[in-house]
């Protein structure tokens, strides 16, 4: 049923209102790990790639007859995950608040699962690039549920840190990508072992979402649209909530984030439909999420991960086993950026990171323009670039990205405006990722990398003018924020 005045009355009974004492560490760190694999299982995707196209395109080690691909059918096998999370998104920002967070993250891992036994088994072309779109589904999925259920279940003081390591398992997942790739890149059919690992891994998702209890601030979501009883749903929010906050969580604790929840749906009324999205602080707060995702895939990262072992290999390390060892090394490097980009970010803030990071990835980009158009005898100072490149990435766009759509959306709309958000999101990393083999024979690489920097300067001006600043705010205060 609906919530009324009776119900409301009845949810805001509170047994104190003191401020809500530090978290205890090891229940709120808990639900974190196996929604974090849906970004470890996506990172992978994108490591793998790097190496598995250049085993399916050589015609040794390929193990097929279909080797020799146009760029045309590299841009598909490279994009062809991508596409499917553009379906993906489309899903869940139409079953997303249907499901919840909790289910949608097990559908996702059934999709991968599915997407990795089809790409490993593929006897043919198409066989590999339908695994590739499944196995997107499941990355569409994942990542839109991923952070919200984090977001949506740990504590205020250390939500930065914990959704920020998505980011962290996106990174993991294209270094084990990498390493995989560089042991398997001289078997004959060595691709198909890089597809069949994350088969295991989403196992291990599934498994671990089965036994993780939904979100609270879903259950009363659902409720305040009309789905269950109000007062089921608040019994139900208020012993996950305890859950999470531990056997020794006091009452008043476990009241305090209720209220907080049930005030914020209630603000606007109980009618809650999609149009909610295009309106007041919705709309603000989506303005800012599409800005983040169209300069976070414009400024070119997956062009830099998907072809980073040719980028390599054009900077000097000709043979594949080193250019392969080179990605290695940048996965390491952007495990650890990103690392201390999840230890500093509930100190220094999401604005000061952005802004700083993005200066200089934009630096980097106009250093690597300048390398390919004048001095590509020097492969030092497009390694050093490409580094820098990377580091300020990940410090950046890569970890605040997801975190800021997890945390600036109204609980009422936030998986729709996250899911439209997704959805730009992966239709420009597609677009980008599949134009790129082809512009660097229009226009060169010097142009694609200028191109990248002139929109990282437009995106700095952008971030310092529209975004506020999210630290150490509950969810429900960021929403007020966007309401001023």
């Amino acid at each position: 049923m609906k919530a009324d005045s009776s119900s409301s009355t009845y949810l805001l009974e509170s047994q104190g209102s003191e401020k809500i004492r530090s978290p205890n560490y090891r229940h709120a760190i808990l639900p974190f790990i196996f929604p974090v694999l849906g970004g470890v299982l996506y990172g992978y995707d994108i490591g793998a790639t790097s190496s598995a196209a250049v085993s399916i395109e050589s015609a040794n080690t390929s193990g097929v007859t279909w080797y020799d691909m146009t760029p045309i059918e590299t841009g598909l096998l490279e994009s062809g995950s991508l596409y499917g999370a553009v379906i993906g998104s489309i899903f869940a920002l139409n079953v997303a608040d249907i499901l919840g967070r909790k289910r949608e993250l097990i559908v996702a891992s059934l999709f991968y699962i599915l997407g990795s036994i089809l790409m490993a088994s593929a006897p043919s072309f198409i066989t590999l690039v339908a695994g590739r779109f499944v196995y997107g589904f499941g990355i569409g999925m994942a990542v839109h549920g991923g952070p919200l259920y984090i977001a949506e279940t740990c504590p205020t003081n250390i939500r930065g840190m914990l959704v920020s390591m998505k980011e962290g398992g996106i990174v993991l997942g294209m270094l084990l990508g990498y390493v995989c790739g560089y042991l398997a890149m001289d078997v004959v059919g060595g691709w198909r072992i890089m597809y069949s690992i994350g088969g295991p891994i989403a196992c291990i998702m599934c498994l671990g979402m089965c036994w993780l209890p939904r979100s609270p601030r879903w259950i009363l979501l659902h409720a305040y649209k009309g789905n269950a009883s109000v007062e089921t749903s608040y019994e139900d929010a208020k012993v996950v909530i305890q859950r999470l906050l531990g056997k020794d969580a006091r009452e008043d604790d476990v009241y305090c984030q209720l209220e907080d929840i049930v005030r914020s749906l209630e603000y606007f009324g109980n009618e809650i439909t999609i149009r909610e999205v295009f309106k007041g602080p919705s709309l603000r707060a989506l303005i800012v999420g599409i800005g983040l995702v169209l300069f976070q895939q414009f400024t070119g990262q997956p062009s830099v991960l998907y072809y980073s072992t040719e980028i390599v290999q054009t900077a000097g390390f000709a043979e594949t086993s080193d250019a392969a060892k080179v990605s290695i090394v940048i996965g390491v490097f952007k495990l650890i950026m990103t690392l201390l980009a999840v230890w500093r970010v509930d100190k220094i803030g999401r604005r000061p990171l952005l802004i700083g990071g993005i200066g200089i990835l934009t630096c980097s980009l106009f250093v690597l323009a300048a390398y390919y158009a004048f001095i590509p005898q020097t492969s030092a100072v497009a390694l050093i670039a490409l580094f820098l490149y990377v580091g300020a990435y990940q410090v950046s766009f890569g970890p605040m990205g997801w975190l800021l759509l997890a945390e600036i959306f109204p609980l009422r709309t936030r998986a729709w405006a996250s899911s439209f958000c997704l959805l730009i999101n992966f239709s420009a990393n597609a677009i980008v990722t599949f134009i790129f083999p082809i512009l660097q024979v229009k226009i060169g690489t010097a142009a694609m990398f200028t191109i990248f920097g002139v929109i990282g300067a437009v995106g700095i001006l952008f971030v310092a003018l529209r975004l506020p600043e999210t630290k150490g705010l509950s969810l429900e205060e960021i929403e007020a924020k966007f309401s001023d």
